[in-house]
């Protein structure tokens, strides 16, 4: 995100991502705009617009630009909603109370723009970076937050795009649906990927990953029991590609059906795994984890 204050009172919007610019000569304009583009950034606008609106007594610059795929199930919008919210709150000098205030204001300001439930997994790595290990209870969400640069997390990260987007809040509800009517396949799946997620942190607090491709296996099982709509030819085939070219295993990243896949793969077998995907049309992320901020 880039932000600043003009010493003019037009309103300049920029997304790199839809190639769209925007200009208003006023607030009332941008705010009263029907282009559901600009939804996002009226939202988010709206919300420090309520807080104080004399802040807001000259115009704007604001450009986005996100090299998350669209519909990939990394948080693309998520992690785009904390950047604007953090360079709005610099910019007004705004101060959130803690993390779990930006938090909490960052997945209602979705829960808007989307008109769907949602989670609050996506915006803790945003805010904060590292490996973050959540905890929700009934008090609450506790965060742990873990370097990643010294851990085998780092060595056999690779990120591959589908080329299929998939709706995250259609494939999410549909398991909620089938929680609240009680399915029992669903409810053991569920209760089967919390004791895998649980198995799997404790082999990182330990630095001891050498079941990782298993459980990611398990919870791929797992995952697709929830609904058929977890996984999607893409994917399978992409899965027996890089399984046959030496990765360990695959991880669905987000509500899948699509986006993207996370591969646990040897140093070794990395670059043999990153041709036979792209030969396959694939697309492999320059991305790497990143330690805490």
């Amino acid at each position: 995100v880039e932000l600043e204050f003009t010493d003019s009172k037009i309103i300049k919007i920029e997304s790199a991502d839809l190639n769209k610019t925007w200009n208003f000569d006023n607030w009332e304009l941008f705010f009263s705009s029907f282009d559901s583009s600009l939804q996002l950034y009226q939202t988010v606008i709206r919300f420090f617009w309520d807080q104080d609106p004399t802040k807001f007594k000259n115009g704007i610059y604001l450009k986005t630009k996100s090299d998350s795929p669209i519909g990939g199930g990394l948080g693309g919008s998520s992690s785009l909603i904390i950047s604007m919210l953090k360079a709005f709150s610099k910019l007004l000098d705004f101060q959130f109370k803690d993390t779990h205030h930006m938090v909490h204001v960052a997945h209602n300001l979705e829960s808007q723009i989307l008109f769907t439930p949602t989670g609050t997994q996506d915006y803790y790595p945003a805010v904060c970076g590292g490996l973050n290990v959540l905890n929700y209870s009934t008090t609450g969400v506790t965060q742990s937050i873990l370097p990643v640069n010294n851990s085998e997390i780092f060595e056999n990260f690779l990120l591959v795009y589908t080329g299929r987007s998939h709706h995250s809040g259609l494939n999410n509800f549909e398991v909620l649906k089938l929680c609240v009517e009680r399915d029992q396949g669903v409810l053991e799946a569920l209760a089967k990927i919390n004791s895998i997620a649980e198995t799997l942190k404790e082999a990182i607090l330990k630095n001891d990953l050498k079941n990782v491709p298993v459980l990611m296996q398990q919870e791929y099982d797992a995952r697709i029991k929830l609904t058929p709509s977890f996984t999607s030819p893409e994917i399978e085939r992409l899965a027996k590609i890089a399984k046959s070219n030496g990765a360990d295993a695959i991880k669905i990243c987000g509500a899948g059906g699509g986006g993207c896949v996370l591969i646990w793969v040897n140093p070794t077998n990395r670059q043999k795994v990153i041709k036979a995907c792209e030969n396959e049309s694939f697309q492999c992320l320059k991305s790497k984890p990143v330690n805490p901020m």
